[in-house]
């Protein structure tokens, strides 16, 4: 039985100081307007929120840097930001990320908006989200940059993440560009995938799509406890390791060795899951950079999702907090 002990834990996590992680993909900017509702709208039959509080947080890729550097590594960050508010939001929250030290490598258009997801929130309850955003892929110019910078960030990192969300930055080209770099360098690649470009990830390290991605792209019901369609996956998508996260049933990894390894979620209590999926992502990352297998990393992943749902919104997940959760898994 694949474990991992806190003696482990621990030597990953010194290691994870002195690695660099290149996160590539797209940013957001999470807005939430909290407040309460007294009555409803005589204009509309709608609730009424009076906003007490407004704050904001990274979103998708730049989630994931923030747990890259809560874990203690370095990051390099390479997206898109519109020359707007949304924008500086994002580039300050990225210059107050306590932990490692982080590189800003973006590409800033004032014809493009930074994707924004505001969300209005009253007595716990989420009443409605509005998106800022353009999803087509950028446009030409824009990926040559992109690619300059991705170039420039693979030069220096022990790993890449590829975190997409079907919001421009992860074109083919630019994914290829990432992908044949860090091949060359020999540098492990970690993917987020969504559905446009799921297929154009061939060469990744670890490929890690959530059940209903699976199902979408492939079309037919997923099957993660059979172990020769994990394998007939994985070679479908042209991955050395398949990792597919199911939520409340834990991952299925399964790796280019031929061995299948189900581990079972472990958060005692659900609060949020949003950002789980970055949290995964980020800890594959880091603790591959570390030197960990990758069974080891897919089970530091889980503790770490474990962690992060039981917090409310998008939240980071601290050495500490790993040690605490396994470490009390080793007693006996």
């Amino acid at each position: 039985m694949i474990r991992l002990t806190p003696g482990r834990l621990d030597d990953i996590l010194q290691r994870a100081a002195s690695v660099r992680v290149a996160v590539i993909g797209d940013l957001m900017l999470d807005v939430y307007l909290t407040g309460s509702v007294s009555r409803i709208s005589p204009e509309a039959p709608v609730p009424v929120v009076h906003v007490r509080e407004e704050h904001f947080a990274l979103g998708g890729a730049a989630n994931v840097v923030a747990n890259v550097v809560g874990l203690g590594a370095c990051c390099d960050v390479v997206g898109f930001v519109g020359r707007d508010e949304g924008g500086e939001a994002i580039g300050s929250g990225l210059r107050a990320l306590e932990g490692g030290e982080v590189r800003a490598l973006l590409v800033e258009r004032s014809d493009r908006p930074t994707t924004t997801k505001t969300r209005v929130v009253a007595r716990t309850q989420q009443l409605v989200r509005f998106d800022r955003e353009r999803d087509d892929d950028l446009p030409d110019d824009c990926a040559a940059e992109l690619r300059e910078r991705v170039a420039q960030s693979v030069r220096d990192a022990d790993a890449v993440v590829l975190e997409d969300y079907n919001k421009g930055v992860l074109s083919p080209l630019v994914i290829r560009a990432a992908l044949d770099l860090a091949e060359e360098k020999g540098i492990p690649v970690v993917v987020d995938p969504k559905f446009r470009h799921i297929f154009e990830y061939r060469g990744a390290t670890v490929f890690k799509p959530n059940a209903f991605e699976l199902t979408a792209a492939l079309g037919t019901p997923i099957r993660p406890g059979d172990d020769e369609w994990l394998d007939q996956v994985r070679a479908r998508f042209g991955c050395e390791h398949l990792l597919v996260t199911l939520g409340e049933d834990g991952m299925a990894l399964r790796t280019a060795a031929g061995s299948t390894l189900r581990i079972p979620a472990v958060a005692r209590e659900v609060y949020d899951v949003s950002g789980a999926g970055d949290t995964v992502t980020a800890c594959l990352a880091v603790g591959l950079a570390a030197g960990a297998t990758i069974e080891e990393a897919a089970i530091l992943a889980n503790f770490a999702a474990g962690i992060e749902v039981a917090k409310r919104g998008v939240a980071i997940v601290t050495p500490e907090e790993l040690r605490a959760v396994v470490g009390g898994v080793a007693r006996p």
